[in-house]
């Protein structure tokens, strides 16, 4: 299933985004192993993570909203490019990511955003895309391989909550021609 470009507005994260980014990451922190982080955040402290994501540059937020009259311009979801590694070397490639509000899966609106984000990224010095995916995550792994990630290698148990151990699969995508 596509997104209906016409019901769903991308664009550059705000500050104005802040809490209803923070309460969509903070279910996932909750409610799932997606992210490894285990305890929710306030939007103050979200806040140096919104803004290392400037509108232009390797490093961007993309965010989804509802477009839909009535729709109250709701959050569907959002997509960053980060820095992969700290160290110099490693400046050119990138860790993506995508999260969803529960009520937006299935809609294509994750393949929305990393289309978009790819496109922002080919005019910028970016070699590789890396995706990390806590397994099992079957509808993420589908997202990554249908926009040409390729499985690269799996850390065994390499992150922990919940009270058990989790898998995370590593996906790699070149980005220039």
């Amino acid at each position: 299933m596509s997104a209906d470009t016409a019901e769903v507005q991308v664009r550059p994260g705000a500050e104005g985004d802040l809490a209803s980014l923070t309460e969509l990451y903070n279910h996932y922190v909750r409610e799932t192993a997606i992210t490894f982080d285990t305890v929710p955040f306030t939007a103050e402290q979200r806040l140096p993570w919104l803004r290392s994501h400037p509108e232009d540059g390797p490093h961007r937020l993309l965010v989804a909203r509802d477009a839909v009259e009535g729709a109250q311009d709701r959050v569907l979801g959002y997509a960053t490019s980060s820095p992969f590694r700290p160290k110099p070397a490693y400046s050119t490639s990138v860790e993506v990511s995508v999260y969803l509000a529960p009520h937006a899966a299935g809609r294509g609106i994750g393949t929305l955003l990393y289309e978009r984000l790819f496109a922002a990224l080919a005019t910028e010095d970016v070699h590789r895309a890396y995706a990390g995916i806590a397994l099992p995550n079957e509808p993420s792994v589908r997202l990554h391989a249908r926009l040409g990630f390729r499985h690269i290698g799996t850390y065994g148990e390499v992150g922990r909550k919940f009270g058990r151990y989790w898998d995370v699969a590593w996906y790699e995508k070149r980005l220039e021609s």
